[in-house]
């Protein structure tokens, strides 16, 4: 049995539908984190939390939905946000959950999904990410700050001006800077969206599938491997969705894995999360988010999803 069955036709075709599919998508959610970027102030969010800190952490999973960022924007964002009062058990819920829970994901895993289940697929996305993200920040709430942040985080981020932006100047100045910042965004997220549909392109079109139709039969396996993937690739959330659909093979349960531990956390991740946290409790939470997704999908899976 050969393991390899290669068509550059049936690659080609595979990769074009799904970068084509996918890129408007990724425009849109670097124009916003652009806008954000530069026309937030530090502070808005925190006059939306209220006091008790459960509740906070609730909310603060849930505003991805009015201040959507992707992965790779939200972390300056918190370090921010940190240094201007916000608790770190807020900043990780919000930091794990806006990748996931903000209307451009749920419009794109929606399209890609399309004939899948669409609806139920983003919806359980969506729900589950909300779910995490509170877990996950709640156990945060009852860690010492200094096991959390890096040493000289919140010294230095607090000896910075009070900003509304990364520029100063009239709006158009700072709408320049925003579209500078969308242009880089993009650029860098299309390095690793092109990466990513390569892979799956080769994946569903040169893998003979008797090869991986082993690991797509066991919910388990399939699960884990879908993980595993999804750290490797580094996709963005706006457009993994339109990677995870093109596995018809494995089983939804794995799929919505993919999509939620994607975004959480992933190889790109673990530099940008240790720019700001100390490396032990980066290891914790990408240990901690792949064990409880893996756990509360495989459960999904085995209701019927």
């Amino acid at each position: 049995m050969s393991v390899l069955t290669f068509h550059f036709g049936d690659f080609s075709y595979a990769f074009l539908s799904v970068l084509l599919e996918g890129m408007p998508f990724i425009l849109l959610g670097t124009l916003l984190s652009g806008l954000i970027d530069q026309f937030l102030p530090s502070r808005v969010m925190l006059r939306f939390l209220p006091r008790n800190p459960f509740l906070g952490v609730c909310v603060s999973a849930g505003m991805g939905l009015v201040f959507p960022m992707c992965e790779c924007g939200v972390v300056p964002v918190i370090r921010r946000l940190i240094a201007k009062g916000l608790p770190v058990a807020n900043a990780v819920a919000y930091m794990l959950a806006a990748p996931v829970i903000n209307p451009i994901v749920a419009l794109s895993t929606f399209a890609a999904f399309r004939g899948q289940s669409a609806a139920e697929m983003t919806i359980f996305r969506l729900g589950l990410a909300y779910l995490v993200a509170v877990l996950a920040a709640s156990a945060v709430h009852n860690l010492a700050l200094r096991h959390v942040v890096r040493r000289g985080v919140l010294a230095s981020a607090e000896n910075a001006p009070e900003e509304t932006g990364h520029s100063h100047g009239g709006p158009a100045v700072r709408l320049r800077a925003a579209l500078d910042v969308a242009v880089k965004d993009f650029l860098d997220v299309m390095f690793y969206f092109v990466l990513g549909v390569a892979v799956s392109a080769a994946v569903s079109t040169g893998l003979n599938q008797e090869v991986i139709l082993p690991l797509a039969m066991d919910t388990w396996l399939a699960t884990v491997s879908m993980m595993g993937l999804a750290f490797v690739l580094s996709l963005c959330s706006t457009s993994d969705a339109f990677i995870a659909a093109t596995f018809t093979a494995f089983p939804a349960a794995s799929k919505l894995a993919f999509l939620v531990f994607g975004p959480m956390f992933d190889l790109k991740l673990v530099f940008i999360y240790s720019s700001v946290f100390r490396k032990r409790f980066v290891a914790g939470l990408a240990v901690g988010l792949f064990v409880l997704i893996a756990l509360l999908s495989v459960r999904l899976g085995s209701l019927g999803l």
